[in-house]
């Protein structure tokens, strides 16, 4: 993939983009199989790695937002001020054709953007952060505008109709308000300004629901092949009872639901839990699936755990931490599907769950271009403790 902005040196985040795509995967493969192999042992089945498009696949823009009203900049800061990333070529057509609009969107509702330059209060001037753009399968757009205070609220909604004008497909637009002079994307309060709160996101045949602060794959073909491999490995092994921790907006719960299947998915942000609920409604699955606001890690869901017969975790980052992996470890879940963005993380919490046994796994590139993986593992307990 050409990029100018790289062989300008302006931007680097595609730190493998010189790397051809087959030798990319060859060493994602070998990076994660040298970090979980010592803990998994030889018995592990690898399915052949989930490859991703090489352009145009990245579902959600975060654009910070530097020049000035009238000439804004879109993309990130470099050490000699903004780097306009509108014609980045990770993100999807609809994303790409939206910025200019909402550059434009920037000047006519004189949105100052903010002033970084200083940690010196008096230095710090205007109030637009971030753009946070994210498109669905279908083409509809959410828009979150990043602002230090609501004092340009009323000119944001003055002239929001012209901006639904321009972009047909615009269905979400929320002000979230960032106050603090620190290296934070978004802050705590999202003010919606459109009578729909969440984007619909179309998956085959579940349809999730994302809100303005949820989370999700920003690889959408990707995230789909995630989620079918978790719900072809969950028919083989035919559990009863199933248990989602980390649920998120539902995506692993409602992919793995079935007849004669009971599913519960725990998540700690009640705004997630409302829109599980809400695609789990319109696809039909009241009274095969619940969702409960709860944090993964509280020992108060050991009950729930241990009447499972299977688990699915999909941590952050820092994984499960030493306390959930012993609680799984010391539970008598017969199989756990444990998803991965950090494969360090993966082998530390394997390392502690001694009685299973790693039985499949599988990349899924979620980021190409960058050393970064995804990886999906089916652990089955060979021991009772």
């Amino acid at each position: 993939m050409e990029c100018a902005h790289f062989t300008a040196g302006e931007c680097r985040s595609c730190s493998w983009l010189l790397t051809p795509y087959d030798a990319q995967l060859t060493s994602k493969q070998g990076a994660v199989r040298a970090v979980l192999d010592p803990v998994t042992g030889p018995g592990i089945a690898w399915e052949p790695p989930v490859a991703s498009a090489l352009a145009g696949f990245r579902n959600k823009a975060k654009m910070v937002v530097s020049g000035t009203s009238t000439e804004p900049v879109l993309g990130i800061l470099g050490p000699d001020g903004g780097v306009d990333l509108r014609d980045c070529a990770l993100h999807t057509p609809g994303i790409v054709a939206a910025l200019p609009h909402l550059a434009a969107f920037v000047t006519r509702a004189e949105l100052a953007p903010y002033d970084v330059g200083s940690t010196a209060p008096v230095a710090q001037r205007g109030e637009l952060k971030h753009l946070l753009v994210t498109e669905s399968p279908d083409g509809d757009l959410m828009v979150r505008i990043v602002l230090r205070s609501t004092a340009t609220e009323s000119r944001i909604r003055k002239h929001l109709s012209w901006l639904t004008e321009q972009l047909p497909h615009l269905r979400v637009v929320t002000i979230n308000v960032q106050p603090d002079h620190v290296a934070l994307l978004e802050g705590e309060r999202e003010i919606v300004l459109t009578e729909e709160r969440t984007l619909p996101m179309r998956l085959g045949a579940v349809t999730l629901r994302l809100g303005p602060r949820s989370f999700f794959q920003t690889n959408t073909v990707a995230a789909a092949a995630l989620y079918d491999q978790a719900a072809q490995w969950t028919d083989e092994v035919a559990p009863e009872r199933v248990v989602d921790l980390y649920c998120g907006v539902g995506g692993f719960a409602l992919h793995v639901a079935g007849p004669g299947r009971r599913v519960t998915g725990i998540e700690i942000s009640d705004e997630a839990i409302r829109s599980a609920e809400r695609a789990r409604d319109e696809a039909g699955l009241v009274g095969q699936v619940d969702f409960a606001a709860g944090d993964a890690t509280s020992s108060d869901h050991a009950g729930l755990v241990d009447d499972a017969d299977l688990v699915i975790v999909n941590p952050p980052r820092r994984g499960l931490g030493s306390d959930l992996a012993t609680r799984l470890e010391d539970s008598g879940v017969p199989h756990v599907l444990y998803s991965s963005c950090n494969p360090d993380t993966l082998a530390r919490d394997l390392a502690v769950m001694t009685s299973y046994r790693a039985v499949r796994a599988r990349l899924v590139d979620m980021f190409p271009h960058t050393p970064h993986a995804e990886v999906l593992v089916l652990l089955e307990r060979t021991r009772v403790r």
